[in-house]
């Protein structure tokens, strides 16, 4: 019996040592991938580390002329995960121009500011649409499909984000543009077939086609000619089917009109959805957040993505919580605030202080939460990289797991009594976006009522 007790007894030590080496080896393994993001941040310039590991490095400008800018934040691949999502920025003057072009990856388009309407064309089913967007709308672009956007507005400016997701792409974790239209720059693609198959291929002379091919050099950006934007209707009938030089343009543009539905509107016409029309997932006094995935906008269903828009009130906070199913990546889009992020471990992994412009990213599983600032509102924008419902569990408040873990068991794991945790967990009456309150601990409300009682005593 004494053998057969002193056997079990080292089997459940061999198990607790065993289980103690597999935490440490864990925890180890986890903080030596977190020095390893960091030196290749480091090795690439990534300033943003010294500020918080978990935001973007600065923007970088893949495109600039006089007629607007394109600029790309991204985060260095990991051996987990070698092809992260990009933010991308583009701003545009009044009655601009993005030369269509397709690039390999998908991209989600969200308008940012302008009081005009952005015209986005696109091919769908091998039909050319054309949608209208204006502040606050979503709409998407699949990989390989050639697209091109025009700023419609006279005088006002117009800023874009989206998600370019390089799961598609050739490289590793870089995107690659195909310019359809242009000249000597941007160099179209089609510069690179031989002069006389290309001539043949349009049914038009080569010295035609040269002219036309080498006229435009103003960049990836330019601005429209001409007072309207809308696309010129085409005789197909004219110079018996030869392509004069204005309908070549027009088809490098994506703007030939083969086939329309019989009420005018282009075949398969895509609508947008616009983020601040729609009522919110949640609201309460501190503010509000509205998530849409596949299920509210179908056309996401594709890219992979997930869509998001938060509204925090001065002062107040997105409680700490966790995305079960994506990586989330976001840009404050007005006001400043902090972002707390926090390793497996229970240590902290970022405390950063956030304002307009900044971009970040928060891992998969990854403890976090957003705090507007006391001065001014805090709106963030974003992405998630899945388009299926997320789900976020929240940590804190009113709707938590805690809340709806309460008991003996979560009792003892905190080793506190179930009347301390029942009254710890109940304290929040707020779910989702809390006020930022500071209140006594409860051991110090403790204190006090002891010391109030002594002092009733004595008198």
């Amino acid at each position: 019996m004494e053998v057969a007790v002193g056997a079990r007894m080292a089997a459940s030590i061999l198990t607790l040592l065993f289980l103690a080496s597999w935490c440490l080896m864990s925890a180890s393994g986890f903080r030596q991938r977190g020095m390893e993001r960091e030196e290749e941040e480091e090795a690439h310039g990534g300033g943003r580390r010294l500020r918080g590991r978990f935001l973007l490095a600065r923007a970088t400008t893949v495109a600039r002329t006089d007629a607007g800018e394109i600029r790309v934040a991204s985060r260095y691949p990991s051996k987990s995960e070698p092809c992260p999502m990009h933010i991308g920025f583009i701003q545009m003057e009044p009655n601009s121009l993005v030369v269509p072009q397709y690039i390999d990856a998908n991209l989600v388009l969200f308008v940012h500011t302008g009081e005009g309407e952005v015209k986005v064309g696109w091919i769908h089913k091998d039909e050319l649409v054309e949608r209208k967007m204006r502040r606050g709308d979503v709409n998407v672009i699949p990989a390989g499909s050639t697209f091109y956007i025009v700023n419609t507005h006279r005088g006002d400016r117009s800023q874009m984000i989206c998600s370019i997701d390089t799961t598609q792409s050739m490289g590793v974790s870089l995107h690659q543009s195909f310019f359809v239209g242009g000249g000597m720059n941007p160099t179209s693609v089609l510069a690179g077939f031989d002069s006389n198959t290309l001539a043949a291929a349009f049914n038009v002379t080569a010295e035609e086609l040269e002219r036309m091919m080498r006229s435009q050099s103003g960049g990836a950006i330019v601005y429209m000619r001409g007072e309207s934007t809308e696309r010129p209707d085409i005789d197909d009938d004219n110079d018996d089917g030869a392509w004069t030089k204005q309908k070549l343009v027009d088809y490098l543009l994506g703007k030939v009109d083969r086939k329309k539905a019989g009420n005018g509107e282009h075949v398969g016409a895509l609508h947008s959805y616009n983020l601040y029309d729609n009522e919110p997932s949640y609201r309460n006094s501190f503010g509000w957040t509205t998530a849409i995935d596949e299920d509210d906008y179908s056309p996401l269903r594709s890219t992979g993505v997930g869509v998001y828009v938060v509204n925090l009130t001065a002062g107040s906070m997105l409680a700490p919580h966790m995305n079960p199913m994506a990586t989330e990546y976001g840009v404050v889009l007005g006001g400043s605030g902090t972002i707390q992020v926090v390793f497996p471990n229970g240590s902290n992994a970022m405390n950063a202080e956030v304002s307009e412009g900044d971009a970040f990213w928060i891992p998969q599983y990854f403890p976090f939460c957003q705090i507007a600032s006391s001065g001014a509102p805090m709106e963030f924008f974003g992405f998630t990289t899945s388009s299926r419902r997320n789900h976020p569990q929240f940590l804190v408040g009113a709707s938590s797991v805690l809340r709806s873990m309460r008991g003996r068991e979560l009792a003892a794991a905190f080793r506190v009594s179930e009347e301390r945790l029942e009254r710890l967990v109940k304290a929040q009456r707020e779910s989702v976006i809390l006020p930022v309150r500071h209140h006594q601990l409860p051991e110090e409300e403790d204190e006090a009522e002891e010391e109030l009682s002594k002092l009733k005593r004595g008198m």
